[in-house]
């Protein structure tokens, strides 16, 4: 048997990164760990530490390459900022079988609905969420927060300073993202902010700065003006119906009653 030790090669050792790596890795998380297996062993691997991001990205390509052609079970992916090994779709059911052990560890329906008002509105309060969803939400941000799936960005500013909650990177891996500007409509919900951000500095006539201060989020003061309109309106409404009822009510009790005289 031969003594002599055979180096792997580069794509060969970004693989066994991904495979052991417990979240997705960057070319510049690789490139640091090259480094320092160089610091620390010399020798040989002070080859590998001179490989730049270009090189570490062509060795990632054969590495796709290879993994496609030989039909393995697994792919590199590119999520979250980084990469990772994942299985193909075509072989979910025996991993679920192995791993989960027939458990429905699916998102519910207002799970997802929950997760997809902090993915788009982010940072945002429990109590902005519930003002969307319409129902109480305590449970499902624990259980979110207990998967990771969310986290506590912070507090508001506003009375009370309320948690403000936003996703993770696990977010970002579990659904397959690169980052949040791969979220369905993400554009457009932007560019609709940004023109009710528009009117409304242009309805109440301030500043950009003072408009920036006010927040993306307050209502516009000519919604105010007009439910104020509405309520007074309504106010003097009841009003008339109320002095007519009474004037009603007094004719009734001024008008004598006529009573018929009894026959002889």
């Amino acid at each position: 048997m031969s003594d002599v030790e055979v180096l792997p090669e580069l794509k060969h050792i970004i693989g066994a990164l991904l495979f052991v790596a417990k979240q997705p890795l960057t070319l510049a998380a690789i490139r640091r760990c090259l480094q320092q297996v160089a610091d620390k062993e010399g020798g040989a691997a002070r080859d590998f530490a001179r490989a730049t991001e270009p090189d570490l990205a062509a060795a990632l390509e054969e590495l796709k390459v290879d993994l496609l052609t030989r039909k393995l079970g697994f792919h590199v992916a590119e999520v979250a900022h980084g990469f990772k090994l994942e299985n193909d779709v075509n072989c979910g059911p025996w991993l679920r079988q192995l791993l989960e052990k027939g458990r429905d560890n699916r998102l519910t329906r207002p799970a997802l609905e929950t997760l997809a008002i902090i993915a788009y509105r982010q940072p945002c309060t429990r109590p902005e969420i519930e003002a969307v969803r319409g129902v109480a939400v305590d449970a499902i941000i624990h259980n979110l927060l207990e998967l990771q799936l969310i986290r506590i960005a912070g507090r508001s500013p506003l009375p009370g300073k309320p948690w403000q909650y936003g996703t993770t990177q696990t977010f970002l891996e579990h659904f397959g993202l690169m980052s949040l500007d791969d979220l369905p409509g993400i554009e457009e919900l932007r560019r609709m902010e940004e023109a009710q951000f528009q009117r409304r500095a242009q309805a109440t006539a301030i500043t950009p700065a003072a408009a920036a201060e006010e927040g993306p989020g307050a209502p516009p003061a000519e919604a105010d003006e007009e439910l104020t309109e509405e309520l007074a309106h309504a106010e003097a409404e009841e009003e008339d119906e109320e002095e007519e009822e009474r004037r009603t009510s007094q004719r009734s009790r001024s008008c004598p009653t006529r009573t018929r005289a009894p026959s002889p």
